[in-house]
C-alpha cells in the first residue's frame, strides 16, 4: 500500500514490488490507476479487493512477474552504461561545461 508519490513508486518499481495505490494528491494520482467515485472516494471493500487482488490468483502473478520486469529494466537502466547513468554522465559534463564557460568569462 503507498500514497504513490513519485520516490516511492520509483522504489517499488526498481525493487520489484507489486503496489496498491492511494494516491492523495499533486502527482499521486498521475502515478495511479484510481478506482474511487465521483467523490473521490475509495471503499474498503474496493481496498480489500485491490489488496487481494495483488497477493492472490492469476492476476496477482501476473502483477508480480510485470513488477520484476520492471526491476530489471529499472536495475538495466542505472547499471554502467544504461540511460540514466549516461544522462546523469550528460547532466554533470553540462554543467561543468557551463561553469567553466561562466568563470572563464569573468577573467
Amino acid at each position: 500500500m503507498t500514497h504513490c508519490g513519485w520516490n516511492s513508486t520509483l522504489e517499488a518499481l526498481s525493487l520489484g514490488v507489486p503496489m496498491v495505490a492511494m494516491p492523495h494528491w499533486i502527482d499521486q494520482p498521475t502515478n495511479a490507476k484510481v478506482k474511487a467515485d465521483e467523490k473521490g472516494i475509495v471503499t474498503k471493500e474496493e481496498v480489500e479487493g485491490c489488496i487481494r487482488e495483488v497477493m492472490e490468483g492469476e492476476r496477482g502473478n501476473e502483477m508480480r512477474r510485470n513488477s520484476e520486469k520492471w526491476m530489471k529494466l529499472a536495475k538495466t537502466a542505472v547499471d554502467e552504461g544504461g540511460s540514466s547513468a549516461k544522462s546523469i554522465t550528460e547532466f554533470a559534463a553540462e554543467l561543468a561545461r557551463k561553469f567553466h564557460e561562466t568563470k572563464d568569462s569573468k577573467v
